[in-house]
């Protein structure tokens, strides 16, 4: 017999009854029963239930032990009676008569539990990252982790792709997310980054000849935490094609996605492959008010600047002569609720940060409300046909500037399917937002910047970059979205050396800083570039939304705090002085007291 385990914890079954075993695992739970105490016995696989008699030489060793004690256990398999058979354990059929119990590790007394579900603060949680590793539900999310990531790889091998490792150590970009920086011992002075994603590497590869490649590839961005996103690293899976439209990159990920959504997914349905809706960047602003809608939520956002446009709202028909919009969000069935719904909408809004949210309840079609008795009856009429209302639902109005009404309108249309319980929790709904505009205005800067990615293909190439107005070009650039959470963002590149010079000089870059910031990727473009796209969705987000898990800590298997810290190992931490000497670094008296 093996000298630790014949069997796992989860392999023995009533077929087993009467079999000498060994097993090996952590002190689950364990219960005196007097005369018996019953061990819950768990490792990787499952739980078995042992069973150690008073009278058995093993009672002395188990007397005291400790939860999450480490033991090894000799025993026979024995059938459970069939009122103590536990149908939720694939082991429930049976339990293991201890003979000898040997304590191979002791636990000190545990600064959380293991068995059990409760919740603990975030630092002790993540100071002992091990312990809650071992919990049930975390245990279970992490080993999703790697089920899905395995069938990411294998589809994507399946589909012709082949996969290749870029350097960690790069150079610092001048777009995008902060980098974080490694300094050169070898070049005093001088500094690595380590990649916010490997976006040049995979478009060389693709300039060498490639064709199809992918990696399940680390990235790494100096960003504040948020639910859905890790402070500094993450992992996406990164593909690249040569020689393919936007539709052929849709058309590659969808049955990738699908799948994985659809195996993990535990009855939940996905949007099949190409079924992804397209919704154009300017559309999602209007209909959702974000660009990572929430298809989930039944909830359609209009305008209807027009209907109140010299309207008897006094209050809106001023904004909007001094370039105030207004969106509609309907409310279906809120007519039904109390005037109480109505104002804690309006509260939550201010709260939020906002002047306030108007609306209309309406009861068997009568409009209620300052704006339902002011509104006038053919102004009032005109927006029920328009936005299709009930006689029973609400509607609530944002009027504000553009970007105000269209931010305030989408966080309104979460909230009130949220409390009117409208999202099918059910469903995966993915889909592509594309069209986005290749340029925005910086008022800040008060000058025309990169709105996505700067590496995109303008739609109308070269001749809409010297003939139209910037801020009407849109690009080749793409994301996949998924319950409101965006998984990836992609694009058709651009391959052409004179479209990148002349889209950085309308972002006010010169040639000169192209050539000196991104010299490998137009050095290369200069030697024959395919036409070439891709995208990388996000792995950490998939997980997240397959476990159904609020934030994505819970999907990591070692995650840093809010705070960028990992308070298990220490990081970040002070260096000696030797090592800050061979890397020529020396600490600004100021940092070190800030």
């Amino acid at each position: 017999m093996h000298i630790y385990r014949s069997h796992t914890c989860a392999a023995l079954t009533a077929a087993d009854v009467g079999a000498t075993v060994r097993l090996s695992g952590w002190v689950h739970r364990k219960r005196d029963h007097g005369g018996l105490v019953f061990i819950d016995v768990r490792d990787h696989y499952g739980i078995t239930q042992v069973v150690v008699n008073v009278d058995a030489p093993a009672f002395k060793q188990v007397e005291h032990v400790r939860s999450e004690s480490v033991i090894r256990i000799d025993g026979t398999v024995v059938a459970r009676t069939a009122e103590t058979i536990n149908p939720h354990l694939p082991t429930g059929a049976i339990e293991v008569s201890a003979t000898t119990v040997e304590i191979l590790s002791e636990a000190a007394e545990l600064p959380l539990p293991v068995f059990g579900e409760a919740d603990y603060p975030e630092d002790i949680r993540l100071r002992y990252r091990f312990l809650d590793l071992r919990r049930e539900r975390l245990h279970a999310n992490i080993v999703l982790r790697s089920n899905v990531i395995s069938s990411l790889r294998r589809r994507m091998i399946d589909q012709g792709f082949m996969e290749f490792q870029t350097p960690i150590l790069t150079a610092s970009s001048p777009e995008g997310a902060r980098d974080f920086l490694v300094p050169s011992r070898m070049h005093p002075g001088k500094f690595y980054a380590l990649p916010q994603a490997p976006q040049m590497f995979k478009q060389l590869l693709m300039v060498a000849g490639f064709d199809k490649y992918f990696q399940i590839a680390p990235c790494f961005r100096d960003e504040d935490a948020r639910a859905d996103r890790s402070p500094g690293e993450f992992y996406q899976l990164d593909f690249e094609m040569s020689f393919v439209t936007q539709e052929d990159v849709f058309n590659a990920i969808e049955p990738v996605l699908a799948g994985v959504f659809e195996e993990f997914g535990k009855g939940r349905t996905a949007t099949k492959a190409g079924e992804f809706p397209r919704i154009p960047y300017k559309e999602s602003m209007l209909k959702y008010g974000n660009d990572k809608p929430d298809l989930r939520n039944p909830i359609i956002i209009s305008d209807v600047t027009e209907i109140f446009r010299g309207s008897g709202f006094g209050i809106f028909a001023r904004m909007i002569e001094e370039g105030a919009i207004v969106r509609a969000i309907p409310a279906p069935g809120a007519g039904l609720k109390s005037r109480k719904f109505f104002d804690d909408m309006n509260d939550w809004s201010k709260q939020e940060g906002f002047a306030g949210l108007g609306y209309i309840n309406f009861k068997n079609g009568e409009p209620g409300g300052p704006i339902g008795k002011n509104l006038g009856p053919h102004k009032t009429a005109e927006l029920v046909a328009v936005l299709g209302l009930k006689p029973d639902d609400g509607v609530f109005f944002a009027c504000d500037k553009a970007a105000g009404a269209t931010k305030l309108s989408g966080v309104a249309r979460t909230r009130i399917a949220d409390q009117l319980d409208l999202i099918d929790k059910s469903s995966f709904k993915l889909c592509w937002i594309v069209d986005f505009p290749m340029f925005e205005y910086d008022d800040t800067e008060k000058k025309i910047i990169f709105s996505h990615n700067p590496f995109s293909m303008p739609q109308g190439e070269l001749h809409a970059l010297e003939n139209e107005d910037p801020l009407s070009i849109n690009a080749f650039q793409y994301d996949i979205v998924c319950n409101g959470i965006e998984l990836s963002s992609g694009a058709i590149r651009n391959h052409k050396p004179d479209i990148m010079y002349k889209a950085f000089e309308i972002a006010g870059y010169t040639r000169a800083f192209v050539d000196e910031k991104f010299r490998g990727m137009i050095s290369a473009f200069k030697f024959g570039a395919p036409p070439h796209g891709g995208s990388a969705p996000g792995v950490d987000r998939i997980v997240m939304l397959l476990a159904d898990e609020p934030n994505i800590r819970e999907v990591i298997v070692f995650p840093m705090n809010q705070k960028a810290e990992d308070l298990m190992m220490g990081a970040p931490s002070e260096v000696g002085q030797k090592q800050l000497r061979e890397l020529s670094i020396r600490i600004a008296a100021e940092a070190k007291t800030a």
